[in-house]
């Protein structure tokens, strides 16, 4: 049995690679952040035409319709430049929620315009998750109410998907809801508060006998923010070890000093196994549904650590250098710290994990 990539995907992976280290350096995440920039329309539309957008989406809507794998190999690719677009929410979890609940109608209307590239989805589910001290969203007579926080892509979304406390899944126009950015340490990314006042909602109507499209759309997201913490990760690795070959202290390269040797090579321990659990957790999203939340929680979760082990340890490699804006290592570190907290945190996540195997 071949557990390697297929060549189509490693076109794919080499092929986005390539598309973003062209358009997207250090520069363009730099003036994205300062700017507060959060979905770059230029570099989303090159992505589009590349398929990205379409990846999840069935040729029947205009998508290519390929699997988890390769939207895991796209998030890998963004999270390796920090890319400020949507891509988790946009082209994996609201695809999944379409397909998994919505009417023909919804799907006939919403898919196309996700794979064209033409629209961005913010996702409303943290209050499933981890609910605050409230009455969270609730639903009636085709309308909501309440808040919710943390919302993927709420201040740059055209549709919203949102999830109320029974985990009945509806569609919002954002035009008609009241949003608040929400700061968190990567300026690259939106996150937003956002408040429902009998705001006219589209229930998603196979979301109402059973939490599975729900679910299914938590657990694509939490593989594709494992799939972004394990580029980010490499990247800061690589970066790590290209320092450690050029910086000089008493007239020798601090990569020779066995103690800097032994951080890379802790780091590249701890991560490179990472690949083959988010590369077999996002096969397991396809092909072993009984196996995906699972996976998905343990993905997610052990990147989380992981994740910030590196970024970590790879600021101490580059000592004061790593602090500076001058590098930008501290985009790599704070992309990181936020997938931590996305969707779940580590403790959060295994508690879930324990659930699903009946252990809780």
């Amino acid at each position: 049995m071949d557990f390697a990539l297929t060549e189509e995907q490693r076109m794919l992976h080499d092929s986005v690679s390539g598309y973003l280290a062209s358009t997207c350096n250090i520069d363009v995440v730099r003036e994205a952040a300062a700017e507060g920039q959060t979905h770059n329309a230029m570099l989303a539309q090159g992505l589009a035409e590349l398929g990205v957008t379409s990846i999840l989406v069935p040729e029947d809507f205009g998508g290519v319709g390929l699997g988890f794998l390769e939207a895991a190999l796209i998030a890998e690719s963004l999270g390796a430049v920090a890319a400020p677009v949507s891509f988790a929410s946009t082209a994996v979890m609201a695809p999944v929620a379409l397909l998994k609940a919505g009417s023909e109608e919804q799907q006939e209307t919403h898919l196309p315009l996700i794979a064209a590239g033409e629209a961005v989805y913010g996702v409303a589910v943290t209050e499933q998750i981890g609910r605050r001290d409230s009455d969270g969203i609730t639903a009636a007579d085709g309308q909501l109410q309440g808040q919710a926080m943390f919302v993927l892509e709420g201040m740059d979304a055209g549709q919203i998907i949102v999830a109320d406390s029974s985990g009945a899944l509806y569609l919002v126009d954002a035009g008609a809801v009241q949003k608040t950015p929400l700061k968190t340490i990567d300026r690259t990314r939106s996150v937003a508060k956002i408040e429902f006042n009998n705001t006219p909602a589209e229930l998603l109507p196979g979301s109402t006998t059973s939490r599975e499209p729900l679910m299914a759309m938590i657990d694509a997201g939490r593989v594709m923010l494992a799939a972004d913490t394990l580029g980010a990760g490499q990247k800061m690795v690589d970066d790590s070890i290209a320092y450690a070959k050029e910086r000089r202290q008493f007239n020798r390269v601090i990569g020779s000093f066995q103690a800097v040797k032994h951080m890379c090579a802790e780091m590249a321990a701890q991560l490179e196994p990472c690949r083959s659990m988010v590369w077999y957790a996002a096969h397991a999203m396809d092909a072993m549904p009984d196996e995906a939340r699972l996976m998905a929680c343990h993905a997610k979760a052990h990147l989380s650590e992981v994740g910030q082990f590196v970024a970590r340890t790879a600021t101490e490699v580059h000592g004061g250098m790593g602090m500076t804006d001058l590098l930008g290592l501290h985009y790599w570190f704070k992309r990181i710290g936020l997938d931590r907290q996305l969707l779940g945190a580590p403790e959060l996540v295994r508690e879930e994990a324990a659930r699903a195997q009946g252990w809780l």
